[in-house]
């Protein structure tokens, strides 16, 4: 219903793009991008909506010519509804807002012509309501002077600057916090390799081996009927290098630092990874390893 407040779009909802140039051309098209009963999304996906979500570029040649191009630009929200949690990476999970809706009971269903009837009847009053929080946050935002800022700074800005027109100050920053706490958990949940490493450094302070050890320390977890999606898990060690690169952020905010280095003449290639003090999975009961 937001998108159809603002967004000239006839189209309330779509099915998800099959490449990068279809979905720039959605999002040059609409201001806000809607996709509806999304089962999963795939690696590249992810990473667009990453891009779009502050704002990307794709560059393609045009059609019909051998040396022209085809620029598409794009920042744009995104509602993305399913039943599952289809946000399984952290980079996309980090620019997320989640928002767990309650099932509609029978006696308050009704047909969708008497909803949008009561829809438009209200449009002016919800419209007028934003547009007054909207100009109510632009002559706050030259004010807020936060302690601290998450990856999406901008929104945050923003929203803290809108907010007091409708609620107490620091609402939106406890709410948002809240969010992105119960947000990492899941996605860590949902990351063997995140889980593997918080499992292992439950019972340690740090540490410090080649990508190859900790494949070797999964399979003694593993051994140890501690549960780990094999059929996921990376089968070279470079491979799991890169997904702990990308579970690096979600693990950092449940206590756990994790740092590549080179080591030694040879520059080797390591892997240290050490509570920071903040954990909030489980105690901490020995020592490094």
């Amino acid at each position: 219903m937001l998108k159809a407040l603002i967004d000239p779009n006839v189209a309330p909802a779509r099915a998800l793009a099959r490449d990068e140039r279809e979905l720039m051309i959605a999002a040059n098209n609409s201001h806000v991008l809607t996709f509806d009963n999304v089962s999963g999304l795939a690696g590249w996906l992810s990473d667009a909506l990453c891009r779009i979500a502050s704002g990307g570029s794709l560059a393609v040649r045009q059609l019909y010519t051998d040396d022209e191009e085809v620029l598409f630009q794009a920042a744009r929200p995104t509602l993305i509804n399913g039943i599952e949690d289809v946000i399984t990476r952290p980079d996309l999970a980090d620019r997320s807002v989640f928002v767990s809706l309650p099932p509609i009971r029978e006696e308050q269903r009704r047909p969708e012509a008497a909803l949008w009837r009561e829809f438009e009847r209200k449009r002016p009053l919800i419209l007028g309501a934003l547009l007054n929080a909207t100009a109510h946050g632009l002559n706050m935002r030259s004010r807020i002077r936060p302690e601290a800022l998450p990856r999406m700074a901008d929104f945050a800005l923003w929203a803290s600057a809108c907010e007091t027109a409708l609620w107490p100050a620091g609402t939106v920053a406890r709410a948002y916090a809240a969010n992105r706490r119960s947000a990492i958990e899941g996605i860590i949940d949902s990351d063997p390799i995140a889980a593997c490493v918080r499992e292992l450094m439950t019972s340690r302070q740090q540490w410090s081996g080649t990508a190859s050890d900790l494949l070797r320390a999964a399979d003694k977890l593993q051994r140890a009927e501690v549960s780990i999606n094999r059929p996921h898990w990376p089968r070279t060690p470079r491979a799991l290098a890169g997904r702990l690169r990308r579970a690096q952020t979600s693990l950092r905010a449940v206590g756990i630092d994790v740092t590549f280095l080179r080591e030694g003449h040879a520059g080797n290639r390591m892997i240290r990874m050490r509570a920071n003090g903040r954990r909030t999975h489980a105690s901490v009961r020995g020592t490094d390893v």
